[in-house]
């Protein structure tokens, strides 16, 4: 089958996202999806679905793959990439946080149909090099009669190699579903990612946050350091807006808010330390 010989193309999808697999599970949990995660270098995700979509799913596959990227990163500091492909075309979303999740497409031929401002939000949003990546980009949008959807695709996950993105052998753009879900169950580091019901999904939530790079901030010696000098603080800016001779609503408001603050903190640390309760 020639490279632009699209007869007996196939769907599928796959989520990139730039963070590990402990730290992107809680937020694949909530998607309330059967899915499978697995490593994809240093500091990467992979995730697939396990089962196969739904008829209207299946017929668009782009829109469903927007979905699920946006709702992956709306409460997470790290982004995510959505690459998706059917025998119309091929094109990636990404995503970050509360930003405008968009996208890129190619038709079935590799003709770019997109938005630039996609491809410069990718660079931007996983710190991709400025200069030589963006001229990587520049040749997936030139046209290019050898290269088709799933090749366009190929090419950005190459683009992506240059940051780390290493995926398991068999998830390649381009191949059916079926093929992807096989490739994954092969990896030895896969594992199956399932909605566990909302206590253990806030569980796995708050176990991802103190293991991330705040966590410090969040539960031990340094949270209740901060929570305590926060409740001193919220106490002189009190007392100083109650003593001046002018009502000092700003002093007030944010004596009340770090008081509130440094009380939550102290009480989160304490409530965890507690542990699981046992009979």
């Amino acid at each position: 089958m020639s490279a632009t010989d699209h007869s007996r193309a196939a769907a599928g999808a796959l989520l990139l996202c730039r963070a590990d697999p402990d730290r992107v599970r809680p937020s694949a949990q909530l998607l309330r999806e059967p899915l499978l995660v697995a490593p994809a270098g240093g500091g990467w995700s992979v995730l697939v679905p396990a089962e196969e979509p739904g008829p209207g799913a299946a017929e668009n596959p782009a829109a469903l793959t927007a979905e699920w990227t946006h709702a992956l990163t709306v409460a997470e500091s790290w982004p995510a990439v959505g690459l998706w492909w059917d025998e119309e075309g091929a094109g990636f979303v990404v995503a970050a946080g509360f930003r405008r999740t968009l996208g890129y497409t190619w038709l079935a031929d590799g003709s770019p149909l997109g938005d630039e401002g996609a491809l410069t939000a990718l660079r931007a949003r996983l710190g991709l090099d400025p200069v030589l990546d963006a001229a990587a980009f520049d040749r997936l949008t030139a046209p290019d009669s050898d290269a088709d959807a799933a090749a366009r695709v190929r090419g950005l996950v190459a683009v992506l190699a240059r940051a780390g993105l290493h995926l398991p052998q068999g998830l390649v753009p381009g191949a059916s579903a079926r093929t992807l879900r096989a490739a994954m169950e092969a990896a030895p580091s896969a594992e199956a990612v399932e909605w566990p019901g909302w206590r253990a999904a806030m569980r796995d939530g708050l176990d991802a946050t103190e293991r991330g790079p705040l966590g410090t901030w969040v539960r031990g010696p340094r949270a209740r350091a901060l929570g305590t000098a926060e409740l001193l603080a919220g106490a002189v800016l009190l007392s100083r807006a109650r003593r001046a001779e002018r009502p000092r609503r700003g002093w007030a408001l944010a004596g009340a808010v770090l008081l509130a603050d440094g009380a939550l903190t102290i009480a989160y640390d304490a409530w965890r330390g507690r542990g699981p309760r046992t009979r």
